[in-house]
């Protein structure tokens, strides 16, 4: 029970990794609110897990996370733990890439990150965590994915800066980046089915330990980092991905 009588905002928390640290802090105690796009998928969360309370918002439109933080201030008052996990991929050789694309995913992954976490920092004090999701895909040279390792590369220059002008607060900030993973990101890659599932045998033969992780798993380190377990540790960008960047 690290989190019992904590508050936790997951935002992209109704599928994927945000789904499973959706379920790990509430099973834990926490009072939890998430955000997401699909008004289905945050229908089915809020009935799955118990007292889980969801918003319907897109990152990129920063106006709508108002809601759910106006929510929390309401209710509860302060916020002790946010997990930003929301984001895109998208696959596009260098020679191809369009402002548009850069936009779409920048506007997500890495403005939409930032600003999120800025608009809550007026409910965060002393004690309180912040969990922002990257990618290994910011220190690995991967062909066709200069976009999303663009916006996640700028993702670890937002967590360390956070990290080094809140410590004074007494606000933890630090980002996991997961390798290759199973989750929903994968279909919306914009890839045809036959090329996913390349893609996926791929990079389950590129992991040390053989296979791909599982949304679970992520959502764990997640955890962690936003618990008092953690309390000596702000900065850190930990690789949740089989080896592959330890021991490439």
């Amino acid at each position: 029970m690290r989190f019992e009588g904590k508050t936790a905002l997951v935002i992209g928390g109704n599928s994927g990794i945000g789904l499973e640290a959706v379920k790990g802090l509430a099973a834990e105690g926490a009072r939890v609110f998430l955000t997401g796009r699909s008004a289905a998928t945050l229908a089915d969360t809020e009935a799955s897990v118990p007292g889980a309370r969801a918003f319907q918002a897109d990152i990129a439109d920063l106006a709508s996370i108002d809601s759910v933080l106006a929510a929390i201030r309401e209710s509860v008052g302060r916020l002790d733990v946010l997990m930003i996990n929301a984001g895109m991929g998208m696959f596009v050789p260098v020679r191809e890439v369009t402002p548009e694309q850069w936009d779409e995913v920048h506007d997500v992954n890495l403005r939409g990150a930032f600003f999120a976490a800025q608009k809550a920092l007026a409910l965060m004090g002393k004690g309180g965590s912040i969990v922002f999701t990257g990618s290994i895909g910011a220190v690995l040279a991967i062909p066709g994915n200069v976009v999303y390792a663009a916006s996640k590369a700028g993702l670890i220059a937002v967590t360390k800066t956070f990290a080094k002008e809140l410590v004074a607060d007494g606000i933890r900030v630090n980002l996991v980046s997961p390798g290759p993973t199973e989750t929903p990101i994968i279909n919306r890659s914009g890839l045809g089915p036959e090329a996913i599932e390349t893609m996926r045998t791929h990079m389950s033969s590129v992991v040390p330990i053989g296979r791909m992780g599982e949304a679970r798993e992520i959502a764990r380190a997640m955890l962690f980092l936003a618990s008092d377990e953690a309390s000596f540790i702000t900065g850190v960008d930990l690789f949740v991905d089989g080896g592959c960047v330890e021991l490439r």
